[in-house]
């Protein structure tokens, strides 16, 4: 098998594959390529991002079921964007500790809003913050200290994330715009998704209550996640701290970083954390993104993203397709056999998560029924 050729839309991903030869690929040439590649792939994330923001100022500006929509729509086609950089984590410091405020998840999502008590009940035993609802309560407190939140900001709902030292309390980043656009996902194993209405921010018939701090939080969250997503592309290019990482890595630690990553990601936390234990436990709520019933897209472009990593040939946004020296050619040249054997495994894998993403595409059947 020769080099994979990735193109990756906002909905959908290809592999075709080419016969080309394996090029020359030293360590330090694909740690460099290794950079470029992250400094696209965020910069892609932050411009998708900057979409889903003006769809949300839209939706807050003019309530509607077609601004809602527009919002929702571009969240969906932000996801791709970041999910295929999550290859970037795992080795390289710099991207794990932002991560979290991102992309953390599984969230307690009465945290920030409204929710079924019948369904998500009151208390937890593992989080006091289980149910606290910011947006109607001006002020929370967490443990002898009191959070003011009369004012919801930015830097407001950054000092809610992770509040208490629970992971549980997810205040930013795509998961927690996620719920305020979808809402709940209260259909269990049948079909369908949140169905928050557009009426959640109209301040003249305003449902759920405090439509406008409501409005407030969704503004300061994608503000937010704008932000972190200009820092992270920000450290990638020349003289950020993560490309000063890598680049200043002997030849044996930059591949075990980038390859570090790759299987961290693949076994432990798509593998495991987001495949195997919803398929243990048969439970709906084990989905990624579990307010959109968007985690089939997600989990795929998850290895799309590992596989453009592992080839050197990213497609960009724009069109046009960034191509250099990755482990592929690496391998191809000093480990033929194992090389082969590793490009059926990726493009199979791919070809299976392709399987469960065009289930849900055509409506059959969404990924929170599929692992029920």
């Amino acid at each position: 098998m020769g080099k994979f050729w990735l193109r990756l839309a906002s909905v959908a991903g290809v592999v075709v594959t080419c016969c080309a030869p394996a090029r020359s690929a030293t360590p330090q040439e694909v740690a460099g390529h290794y950079a470029d590649m992250a400094e696209a792939m965020y910069g892609d994330a932050l411009a998708s991002a900057a979409v889903l923001q003006a769809s949300i100022d839209g939706l807050i500006a003019s309530p509607s079921a077609a601004t809602l929509g527009a919002a929702r729509a571009g969240w969906i086609a932000a996801r791709p964007w970041y999910q295929q950089t999550e290859g970037y984590r795992f080795g390289n410091p710099v991207v794990d500790d932002w991560e979290g405020r991102v992309n953390a998840w599984p969230l307690d999502e009465g945290l920030i809003d409204y929710v079924d008590g019948g369904r998500y009940g009151a208390t937890s035993d593992e989080n006091p913050l289980y149910a606290a609802n910011v947006i109607a309560n001006p002020s929370i407190r967490i443990g002898n200290d009191i959070l003011d939140m009369r004012e919801i900001s930015p830097a407001a709902i950054r000092a809610l994330h992770a509040a208490g030292g629970s992971e549980a309390n997810v205040a930013t980043g795509y998961h927690a715009i996620e719920f305020l656009l979808w809402g709940q996902d209260l259909n269990g194993a049948g079909p369908g998704a949140g169905n928050r209405p557009y009426t959640d921010y109209e301040a003249a018939n305003c449902t759920g209550g405090n439509c406008a701090r409501r409005a407030a939080y969704l503004k300061a969250a994608a503000a937010l996640l704008v932000a972190d997503l200009e820092e992270m592309a920000g450290h990638w290019k020349a003289g950020g701290q993560a490309r000063r990482d890598i680049e200043s890595k002997d030849a044996a630690a930059a591949m075990s970083a980038i390859l570090t990553g790759l299987g961290s990601l693949s076994y432990g936390e798509l593998a495991g954390q987001r495949l195997k234990l919803g398929l243990i436990l048969h439970d709906p709520e084990e989905e990624h993104d579990c307010f959109s019933d968007n985690t089939h897209n997600s989990h795929y472009h998850d290895q799309a993203g590992m596989l453009a990593i592992y080839s050197g040939t990213l497609a960009r946004r724009d069109g046009t397709t960034l191509d250099g020296p990755g482990l592929q050619d690496y391998a191809a040249i000093h480990a033929p056999d194992e090389a082969k054997a590793l490009d059926r495994l990726m493009a199979d894998t791919l070809a299976r998560l392709a399987a469960i993403k065009d289930k849900a595409d055509s409506g059959a059947m969404a990924y929170d029924q599929m692992i029920s």
